[in-house]
């Protein structure tokens, strides 16, 4: 069972739910989970023939869940599912997934404010594979390794085997550009976004800078900002932005890019850390935002005068924690403690993949800390908990 089934449950009680989240993270396994074996039934705007059902409304009156995948692909969808629900939310209860930001293509249609509830479903973690999936952490089998080469789509990762993790990608990766892309962005050259999106899987943990890739690949610097958005929309890749208030020194202009596929990352084994750490404090602020109405978000820090640090977790607009992810290094950043009293954020964390040394330890309030253990902590545990 995935982690966000029980919630789902209970939600679909009162509201539409709409569930969006990367290709193959698990989304249809889900939607089938939840259906069970009642008198259910789930359609696919991808199926020309379940494409002609859905537009019918071609259901039992004696089906409770209708669940309907990849709907916002139809230009109408909102208004669509706005009159669907209105009409029908006596007889059933209808769960929508996606794999794009069903909040973002909104194209001019009806508000669906107050009748859903929605909720991002991400690859396996952690904290998910320990709680949900009984995988023990501390044994044996080195999970965070295993993360960091198959990364957490749960067919490359339990499949074990890194040609089929490869084969598997590529798939992937065609679907996205191929297919959900093509359907939802006017996108003309594809095959140009396609090389742009390997670019920036060299980058990660790097500050993109528009103009030396517009140049790099002959278009415009608006138009690499714009690619990067698509990306986003469609959950190739997620945009970590600067913090910047209160700070009159502060880089305040370039994000950088983290895929949800770790295998996707390309360079030492510190870019590819880093992006499964940034992929861990998504989901869990996605989590917690989710189901507590609080809103989180996931920047990274840095002044003019060289000081940086990783991520910094945003709750209600004011900075709560500084993550540092370090490969082997024990030694808490300076940087740590340098923005912790600068801005004064209650806690900091580093981050260590590989633990020769005893930890955790706390040094002036910030705590050093085996990567694996911190990242495993259930993801309703608040910070700093």
């Amino acid at each position: 069972m995935r982690y966000i089934q029980e919630q789902i449950q209970s939600d679909l009680k009162r509201k539409m739910v709409f569930v969006s989240g990367p290709r193959q993270a698990g989304k249809t396994t889900l939607a089938r989970d939840i259906i069970g074996k009642s008198n259910s039934i789930y359609l696919n705007w991808d199926d020309i023939d379940e494409r002609k059902r859905i537009l019918k409304r071609d259901w039992s009156d004696e089906s409770r869940v209708i669940a309907l995948d990849e709907i916002h692909k139809y230009g109408r969808w909102k208004n669509f599912l706005k009159g669907t629900y209105d009409t029908q939310k006596d007889r059933h209860v209808f769960l929508v997934t996606g794999s794009a930001k069903l909040d973002i293509y909104k194209k001019g249609q009806d508000s669906m404010l107050g009748r859903f509830f929605s909720w991002r479903l991400h690859p396996l973690c952690l904290a998910e594979l320990k709680k949900n999936f009984r995988i023990g952490i501390n044994s044996s089998e080195n999970v965070i390794g295993k993360l960091l080469e198959f990364g957490g789509f749960p067919e490359p990762f339990f499949s074990n085997d890194l040609t089929l993790a490869k084969r598997w990608r590529n798939e992937r990766i065609n679907l996205i550009f191929r297919q959900d892309i093509r359907d939802l962005e006017n996108i003309k050259d594809l095959t140009i976004l396609e090389i742009f999106y390997f670019q920036l899987s060299e980058r990660v943990g790097s500050e993109i800078v528009f103009s030396n890739l517009a140049r790099d690949l002959e278009v415009a610097p608006k138009t690499v900002k714009n690619w990067l958005y698509v990306l986003e929309r469609t959950y190739a890749v997620f945009i970590v932005s600067p913090y910047s208030k209160s700070m009159a020194k502060a880089i305040v202009k370039a994000p950088k890019a983290y895929f949800y596929d770790n295998g996707e990352v390309q360079g030492d084994v510190g870019a590819k850390f880093e992006n499964l750490v940034a992929n861990h404090l998504l989901k869990k602020n996605h989590f917690l935002e989710d189901s507590t109405g609080d809103r989180y978000e996931l920047s990274y820090i840095r002044d003019r005068d060289g000081h940086e640090v990783d991520f910094v977790i945003i709750k209600n607009r004011k900075p709560i924690l500084l993550v540092e992810a370090k490969v082997s290094d024990t030694k808490a950043s300076s940087h740590l403690f340098y923005f912790m009293h600068k801005l004064k954020i209650p806690m900091a964390v580093q981050l260590v993949l590989n633990d020769d040394c005893k930890l955790p330890r706390t040094i002036d309030g910030v705590s050093v800390v085996n990567a694996s253990e911190w990242l495993s902590r259930p993801l309703d545990m608040p910070y700093g908990a």
